[in-house]
């Protein structure tokens, strides 16, 4: 909290309370993790409530954005493309101030009954399409994996959040499913600026190089807006959602809003003083697995009461998973594999997980895994193993009535 306190206190007199507009981001925030993830509750209610007009596959989500994107008019836009001065800044500060004095006083209850504003930046299309057709054109080359064997653009898309949150902001309003985030086109009406960078894709599918001289590129012109330099960042949103992205400079960027899959405070992924709960916003990962719909809950045979399947050795807190199997392989109507790469690997877990009761989520790499959502959407309960684990809108979602927890001690300990 003190950490949290001297961010604030150095910010410009016209922010308004960032802890009012923090709430009120969560909550907003909250709707997308209802749109793009069933709601954790008893299969059979969630998906009368899913949304018949969202595409939830991201191969196929894009492939339609990128067409459409050729034919999307073009918006008024403000964004700096010049050499900016504190002046500038300073101008931009002013006339913040004056639009917020101005909405305070024409609303007794502003903040609270006025939606979010969010500008956008406009950024060149080497930090956003061309990224994006990167990965549209090279998503089938299934000899891509990192150095522990994950597919790479499986893991793009599992941590493909800012790709979703882009998309919704900039589509015609129309279209927009967050119907209460206002994107504005002149800077002086935002509360909060969003920087669409996709520093995922960037990391996976780029050479090391050239990846690091274009995160160089991303800072200067981000921290070159006089937006950034009026709040040294502090309203801007940053999506950083998987752990190794952005490493190499974000240590410049640390005042901003972070879009994360986890806290990590183990420090093995994010340094001290980076990320903080009263400054960044956990959000959801992309299940790898598709959706169990309503026929597919009526169906299901759940003959298996506990399931895994995955990698059995991981670093760090993942280290819990070889003693899981030693206690548990040998217990009845209990299901622990090996995992495997691909689309055989794929539908290996995804029918393990819809003929499952409980599906185990330990810790892997991080304390965080996409596991946990494939369960969700699986219609299997999660048994949750880990020490550090944060999870997505805690604020709003009552967990203990959705999974079972158990910490990495507890297991650990002989006869768990």
């Amino acid at each position: 909290m003190d950490m949290a306190g001297r961010h604030h206190s150095a910010a410009p007199k016209s922010l308004r309370s960032p802890l009012i507009l923090f709430t009120l981001l969560l909550l907003v925030f909250s709707i997308l993790f209802y749109i793009f993830s069933p709601s954790p509750t008893f299969p059979r209610k969630i998906h009368s409530t899913l949304n018949p007009n969202v595409d939830y596959s991201f191969v196929s989500s894009l492939e339609k954005f990128l067409i459409n994107s050729k034919s999307r008019p073009t918006l008024p836009d403000d964004t700096v493309t010049a050499t900016v001065t504190q002046q500038d800044a300073g101008k931009l500060d002013d006339l913040i101030s004056r639009k917020q004095t101005e909405r305070l006083y024409d609303d007794s209850f502003y903040p609270l009954s006025s939606s979010i504003r969010v500008y956008v930046y406009n950024m060149p299309s080497k930090f956003t399409y061309d990224l994006l057709w990167l990965f549209r054109n090279t998503y089938k080359e299934t000899n891509n994996l990192t150095s522990n064997g994950s597919p790479v653009h499986r893991l793009i898309e599992q941590h493909s959040i800012d790709y979703w949150l882009w998309a919704d902001l900039i589509a015609p309003k129309s279209e927009r499913l967050l119907k209460n985030v206002v994107r504005v086109n002149k800077q002086e009406e935002a509360d909060f600026f969003y920087i669409p960078f996709f520093t995922t894709i960037s990391f996976f599918l780029l050479e090391k190089q050239q990846c690091k001289a274009l995160y160089r590129e991303a800072l200067k012109w981000v921290t070159d807006q006089p937006a950034w330099k009026r709040s040294e960042g502090r309203d801007h949103i940053l999506p950083v959602h998987h752990p190794w992205s952005f490493k190499s400079v974000r240590k410049f960027m640390k005042n901003a809003i972070w879009l994360l899959p986890d806290m990590d405070s183990t420090g093995n992924w994010y340094k001290p003083g980076q990320v903080y709960l009263e400054k960044d916003l956990i959000l959801p990962y992309v299940a790898n697995v598709d959706l169990c719909d309503s026929k597919c809950v009526l169906d299901s045979k759940r003959n298996i009461l506990l399931f895994f399947r995955g990698r059995l050795k991981r670093n760090a807190g993942g280290k819990i998973r070889a003693k899981l199997v030693t206690e548990l392989s040998s217990a009845d109507d209990v299901v622990i594999e090996e995992g495997s790469a691909g689309e055989a690997g794929k539908a290996a877990a995804q029918s393990g997980m819809r003929k499952s009761v409980f599906c185990l989520n330990p810790a892997g790499d991080t304390p965080s895994s996409a596991r946990l959502f494939d369960a969700i959407v699986s219609g299997c309960i999660p048994v949750v193993i880990s020490d550090e684990l944060e999870l997505p809108f805690e604020g709003i979602l009552d967990y203990r009535k959705l999974y079972l927890f158990l910490l990495v001690m507890q297991c650990s300990q002989d006869g768990s």
